[in-house]
């Protein structure tokens, strides 16, 4: 049951540092390469030392251009949660692109092609 508590302890962590972090982009940060991220998801590690953090952008053709915003944001972005979360340790934030959106968009893809071509699932 400890270990199970601890567990629900760390995903309303994660939760908070989802939320803040989205408040932070809309609200702190005024680089206009961003406008068209959002973040989707956290994942802490288990000693909560680092904070994966997932984006997606609504414009796939500016990927590249948002990383480059988000890497440059990165000692901005921890140091607006640090004085957010009020916590002894502020996590290290690594931003990764969140591929689930495109992998979803592909499945569908192909599904639509098989039935195209009379297989169903």
């Amino acid at each position: 049951m400890a270990k199970n508590q601890k567990g629900v302890k760390k995903v309303k962590f994660e939760e908070r540092i989802l939320n803040e972090l989205n408040l932070i982009l809309r609200q702190d940060l005024n680089d206009t390469r961003l406008q068209f991220a959002s973040l989707t998801k956290v994942e802490l590690s288990s000693d909560l030392s680092v904070a994966k953090v997932y984006w997606d952008t609504f414009d796939p053709d500016k990927k590249e251009v948002i990383a480059k915003a988000f890497s440059s944001a990165e000692s901005k972005m921890r140091s607006s949660l640090a004085n957010v979360l009020k916590v002894r340790h502020t996590p290290e934030l690594k931003l990764v692109y969140d591929k689930q959106f495109e992998s979803e968009q592909a499945i569908n893809e192909i599904l639509g092609e098989e039935a195209k071509n009379g297989k169903s699932f």
